[in-house]
């Protein structure tokens, strides 16, 4: 299910479709949203919809017929089957804010919460701090879910929390017996979906796709003994969540093999979840303020994390940007799968593979040949039959973002010429998701591997008139000989291109090979839908721990206390062509440090109607929008981005003091290149019985008159103890607006 995989199966991330919902239908799907709900009772609100509608259809029996949802829990607004003169004569009513069509999207682990530091059974860490999650409430919006999986079994759980108002709807395949301590809540959704991502798939809470059972599995598993990849001794080890005693409260919104989901049916979702009592929601999608339903889910305490998107590693493709949620990146995890490759003349070399089949580390050689790119050109001039082919055209790699397609159009081309097996070489070799496809395929298996080990392959086809390899079975590697984390070169980079002045992704979390419930089994899933749940996860732990913190406060504890470092003190890197050293946009704050963040010392907490003004200037034009969308920057975040500098700006910050009663902290300021940064005053300190809050302000100046560039900094308050509070800052100094340069 990876958008960045060829192989239709493996579809991972959100895609925004903008599809009617009926092609050759004189109505469609339209969203009408009308704000915060007037009335208390649900009823009375889904009444006001009913006498919208019957005022456009003159007819309350048509008007019943046409709808699809009623929000009608924490804001107001309706979807319902339409034609473009009805829904224009809607947005005429009073009351009304917008009325837009329907969208549609695609879905975009043993090690990764040892990787974080989060023991099982470390007595100080995060995860005993909070009692495991118990008792917090994550809803997941996504595919569903799979009950059967050993990852949700409820023994030893207490009785469902009181305060919870949802319900377990049932279907095909889903009775009421299926939720239950653990999962204790099911709802699905779906009206406005198309008919064939509805084929096949259950009228029901249970999860056909394998993507919402993998995602929930990540945030709240419970502990399963010896999983591995589709139990195949691979990454084996005890499967479990980031926080594993917390209840689930499932959304289906998203459907079939790809994982379709329509904007009114995750809007459905939300409101729904609003109403039920969940403390955070995950949504692994990629429809951020398409869902004015988020932004009202925050402002009732609930926090809500994003995926980030898979389109990396080009610049300003980062998804889900409004300010209020927290968009997360992907990483890698210090576990890798070396493979070795034999060859004729007895060298042995090493790449990664999936390849965990007995038959897979058996003694036959097969005859090896040179694919050059494996194009449908290259492999026109190859006999591939029964051999393993070497894919290596260094030029033509270098010159491609994303070795993904050119993967998949290699293993599908000499899989049709009767190839036994592929040799694939590029500048990363993270995309482990595509491996398991191929080896599918090519039952002599699957390898990538790096340009110095392909050319030494090339140079023994080269010396040789019979060339001959064998791929043997992968193992498995953790710990501190593999380099990680490391930005995952698929995942989505920033500047915003809607919000240039918020800085997004907010933080990386692990999200490559991630190995999560699917189904009865266990398998590894590669995304920034993966990293999602993570942050989830901690959010969930954070809630337990402070209850009374808001949204806000959760998102600054995760994103200030991150690391911009491995365990080793180097700086993190990103992938890419080339790999560099990882910036705030690839990784927000940096890589998340959950121990780190129960404790931040200072928080920048934010009032939810500080959103409400960007939240309307979203909407349409509106008198001061331009001007305030444009000093974004102001908003009390736990980062700064400036995308126009041109001679002097100011910017206004709050702290709040989670920590000691009494401190001082010291701002250590790491200025961007070409910007003198300052911050007034340099000091502050709380005292017992004194203000739990503290503004500054830090001004940016331009050292020259240049166009177009970002350079990156930082702000770290710290007190000399045990805090060190950081937001990472971006600044682009610019001569004239209309000129751009994102570089």
């Amino acid at each position: 299910m990876d958008s960045r995989s060829p192989f239709p199966s493996t579809l991972l991330f959100v895609l925004l479709l903008v599809l009617p919902v009926f092609a050759n239908a004189s109505s469609r799907l339209y969203i009408v949203y009308m704000g915060e709900k007037k009335h208390d009772d649900p009823s009375v609100v889904t009444a006001s919809h009913h006498d919208a509608l019957t005022s456009v259809f003159g007819s309350k029996d048509e008007a019943m017929k046409s709808i699809v949802y009623s929000y009608k829990h924490g804001f107001s607004g309706f979807a319902a089957m339409l034609t473009e003169s009805q829904a224009d004569e809607l947005a005429k009513l009073p009351g009304v804010i917008t009325v837009k069509p329907n969208t549609y999207h695609e879905t975009h682990t043993t090690r990764s919460w040892d990787f974080l530091g989060l023991n099982y059974y470390e007595q100080s860490s995060l995860l005993k701090k909070a009692g495991y999650g118990e008792d917090v409430i994550v809803g997941v919006v996504d595919t569903g879910i799979w009950p059967e999986s050993q990852s949700f079994d409820d023994n030893s759980y207490g009785p469902v929390p009181a305060r919870w108002k949802g319900k377990c709807q049932t279907g095909v395949a889903f009775n009421t017996t299926n939720c239950n301590r653990k999962i204790i809540g099911a709802r699905w959704y779906s009206s406005g979906i198309p008919d064939e991502s509805l084929k096949g798939d259950y009228m029901s809470p249970r999860d056909l796709n394998g993507h919402g059972t993998h995602t929930a599995s990540t945030i709240a598993g419970k502990q399963v003994r010896n999983a591995s990849h589709h139990r195949s001794g691979l990454a084996a080890g005890v499967a479990r969540g980031g926080a594993p005693r917390a209840r689930l409260a499932v959304y289906k919104a998203c459907w079939g093999t790809t994982g379709t989901c329509s904007t009114a049916a995750v809007l459905a979702a939300v409101d729904d979840a609003i109403n039920d009592g969940v403390d955070v929601l995950s949504l692994s999608l990629g429809i951020g303020s398409d869902i004015p339903g988020t932004l009202h889910a925050v402002a009732s305490g609930i926090t809500v994390v994003f995926a980030g998107g898979n389109a990396g590693p080009a610049p300003q493709t980062v998804e889900n940007v409004v300010p209020w949620v927290i968009t997360v990146a992907a990483s890698t995890i210090d576990r890798s799968f070396p493979t070795v490759v034999s060859l004729g003349n007895k060298q042995k070399l090493v790449g990664q593979s999936l390849n965990y089949n007995a038959t897979k580390n058996n003694s036959n050689y097969h005859m090896l040949v040179f694919g050059s790119s494996c194009d449908e050109e290259s492999l026109a001039t190859v006999n591939v039959t029964g051999k393993i082919v070497l894919c290596y055209a260094p030029l033509e790699a270098a010159a491609t973002s994303s070795p993904n397609p050119a993967f998949g159009t290699a293993a599908i081309g000499i899989a049709k010429g009767g190839a036994k097996g592929l040799i694939f070489a590029h500048q990363r070799t993270n995309i482990f998701d595509d491996l398991e496809n191929c080896n599918k395929i090519l039952p002599a298996g699957c390898m990538m591997v790096d340009f110095e080990i392909a050319a030494r392959i090339a140079s023994y086809l080269n010396s040789t008139r019979k060339t001959v390899a064998k791929i043997s079975r992968a193992v498995t590697v953790v710990g501190n000989g593999v380099l990680a984390p490391r930005v995952a070169a698929f995942s989505s980079r920033g500047p915003s291109i809607d919000f240039p002045g918020i800085l997004k992704p907010d933080v990386a979390a692990p999200g490559v090979s991630i190995l999560a419930a699917v189904g009865d089994s266990y398998k590894f899933m590669s995304g920034t839908s993966m990293a999602c749940p993570h942050v989830s996860a901690v959010a969930a732990l954070l809630k337990s721990v402070h209850p009374d913190w808001s949204p806000a406060m959760i998102k600054s504890a995760i994103i200030t206390t991150a690391s911009v470092t491995d365990r080793f003190g180097m700086p993190i890197q990103a992938e890419g062509v080339p790999r560099k050293v990882a910036d705030p946009f690839d990784f927000g704050g940096g890589h998340i440090d959950p121990d780190k963040s129960v404790d931040p010392g200072l928080v920048y907490d934010i009032d939810p109607k500080e959103y409400t003004k960007l939240f309307n200037c979203t909407l349409g034009p509106k008198e001061d929008c331009e001007s305030y969308v444009g000093q974004l920057y102001q908003l009390n975040l736990p980062s700064i981005a400036v995308p126009d500098l041109k001679d002097s700006i100011t910017v206004w910050r709050t702290v709040t003091n989670v920590g000691g009663s009494e401190a001082t902290y010291k701002a250590s300021i790491e200025a961007p290149a070409g910007v003198i940064m300052s911050v007034e005053p340099s000091v502050i300190t709380f005292t017992k019985g004194g203000s739990r809050s503290a503004k500054f302000k830090v001004t940016f100046t331009a050292k020259q008159r240049v166009q177009g560039v970002y350079t990156f900094g930082s702000l770290t308050w710290v007190d000399g103890v045990t805090h060190s509070v950081r937001i990472p800052v971006v600044v682009c100094i610019i001569i004239q607006d209309f000129i751009s340069d994102t570089s």
